[in-house]
């Protein structure tokens, strides 16, 4: 049976789709799961780990007026990570993962509060999610969204054009 990441770098190349990944509390976790898959050099094109706040912003372009406004963990940083990495690298998609995985609050957010953003041709999609659990949990299930938001996008893009030029 496949896992997860095997069907989304399977999904990726039939796409003819590259991707990156833009990671704050997941630590590269994400890159770690999908570059496990073999293979997966064909369509993973690299990533930042983001975890502190300049980072963010000097690497990724996340604004400062949105972590002055909404902060890192929030839907707004999500889609900011995501849309820069995706300019930075050059990718079909990217995917990024902002949350608090604790122990304790941060910005006055509770633990397990976590934001996916994923970046592609057709736009910026955010999921917002609250999960329960202890540190390593809560970050092995962002990793597990991030796959499945980042799979759906892929689906719902449909089949690469015949004549794009790509394989």
């Amino acid at each position: 049976m496949e896992s997860p990441a095997d069907e989304l770098v399977a999904a990726l190349r039939a796409a003819r789709a590259t991707l990156g990944t833009a990671e704050s509390l997941t630590g590269g976790r994400v890159a770690a799961r999908i570059t496990n898959v073999p293979g997966s050099s064909a369509v993973y094109a690299g990533g930042v780990v983001s975890y502190q706040t300049q980072v963010k912003i000097k690497v990724l372009g996340v604004p400062e007026e949105i972590v002055a406004e909404h902060g890192v963990v929030s839907a707004q940083c999500a889609r900011a990570m995501a849309a820069g990495l995706r300019e930075l690298l050059g990718t079909t998609y990217a995917v990024s993962t902002t949350g608090v995985a604790g122990p304790e609050r941060q910005e006055g957010k509770p633990v397990g509060t976590v934001y996916v953003g994923v970046a592609g041709p057709d736009g910026v999609r955010v999921e917002g999610l609250a999960l329960s659990g202890d540190r390593v949990a809560i970050q092995d299930a962002s990793v597990d969204a991030a796959l499945s938001v980042l799979a759906a996008m892929i689906s719902s893009a449909g089949p690469p054009p015949e004549d794009s030029g790509l394989g």
